[in-house]
């Protein structure tokens, strides 16, 4: 699989999952900071969460992994959580603005 095709996949599946405490999916919330292809298909995402206190810190980032590598073609998934850049609500799409109220 084209490594341009299996991120489109990727990002798919990652719209999928939600922060348990807000209706929006992890993508559009801007807590995905990196989705990139290696070789073999192997996929690195580096994101954040909300907070380092979230309630979701150790679920988001299995749920991630789990999601991707269920995807036909990933070879391997490493998830990286970062805490810098801190996220903030300037982060979201102009979707979860939206949806959120925050526009």
């Amino acid at each position: 699989m084209e490594p341009e095709v299996l991120k489109e996949k990727v990002i798919e599946a990652l719209h999928e999952i939600y922060d348990p405490e807000i209706p929006v999916d992890i993508y559009e919330l801007g807590l995905i900071y990196e989705v990139e292809i290696l070789p073999i298909n192997n996929v690195q995402i580096v994101m954040t969460l909300t907070a380092p206190s979230c309630p979701a810190a150790q679920e988001l980032p299995i749920e991630v992994d789990q999601k991707v590598r269920a995807i036909e073609g990933v070879n391997d998934v490493h998830v990286s959580v970062v805490w810098d850049p801190p996220w903030d609500r300037s982060m979201m799409s102009e979707a979860a603005q939206l949806t959120l109220g925050f526009m």
